[in-house]
């Protein structure tokens, strides 16, 4: 038995997120029925990160169990022939038995991406969050900056959020603009609670619209109350952009 692991970039714009799901498509599904094809095996592909609906990836890990001799450049080619236009395998490769994508992760980098212009952007609707209006940056870097350490990020867990364990180590957080009006935040961390991200965003523009202050993150935190903190961050500005084993 053959252990697979692959890298793949998509865009997750008609996916209801990475999870295979009864009621609509799926990347893991799509993954998992072109793999089928090629090894006329049922197989379970295992995500580094179950990210949700709309959500984006560049550098996603999974990994899949197969008895199917097909060398893994042959799976690579025939993987990305198969597969619809919105779905890239990056890479294949057999790798240890015992390998994870999900368990044996250490970290992963997300980015959210901002278009911060008075008109709305036609190209990049899918894959930014368009804001209007006053907006402080400084007072958003400054926030992000609180993010960064070992701490319970209840607060800006989602409401259905059911794991236990809700304390992460952020070892990046940081903002960065560029032409155009665009904004990106970067995120790197052990782990992600559901929509962690996504809320962190929804607070940092808050705090760039002055609703609340940098000072007011702390008191977030400690509140372990989901309502203290911002609005959820709509879905197509997220990436999932590395994830990181060592």
């Amino acid at each position: 038995m053959r252990n697979i692991r692959l890298s793949i970039e998509y865009d997750g714009t008609a996916y209801r997120g990475w999870q295979r799901q009864p009621n609509g498509p799926s990347i893991q599904g799509t993954l998992e029925e072109a793999i089928g094809k090629m090894t006329g095996e049922t197989v379970a592909v295992i995500g580094a990160g179950r990210t949700d609906s709309g959500v984006h990836a560049l550098g996603q890990v999974a990994n899949f169990r197969t008895e199917t001799r097909i060398p893994a450049e042959n799976l690579h080619k025939g993987l990305n022939s198969i597969l619809p236009p919105d779905i890239a395998v990056r890479d294949v490769a057999d790798a240890d038995p015992s390998f994870h994508a999900r368990y044996d992760a250490r970290r992963k980098v997300y980015f959210y991406r901002m278009i911060h212009r008075p008109w709305r952007p036609a190209l990049l609707r899918n894959y930014a969050w368009h804001l209007r209006g006053s907006l402080s940056l400084p007072r958003m870097e400054e926030g992000a900056s609180l993010f960064i350490g070992t701490l319970d990020f209840t607060s800006f867990c989602a409401t259905q959020c059911d794991t236990r364990g809700r304390t992460r180590t952020v070892f990046r957080s940081f903002l960065t603009s560029g032409g155009d009006g665009e904004i990106r935040y970067t995120i790197e961390a052990d782990g992600f609670l559901r929509h962690m991200v996504r809320n962190l965003v929804g607070t940092l523009v808050e705090i760039g619209r002055g609703r609340f202050s940098p000072g007011d993150i702390p008191e977030i935190l400690d509140a372990r109350d989901r309502r203290r903190a911002g609005a959820t961050a709509p879905s197509q500005g997220l990436f999932l952009k590395e994830v990181i084993y060592e």
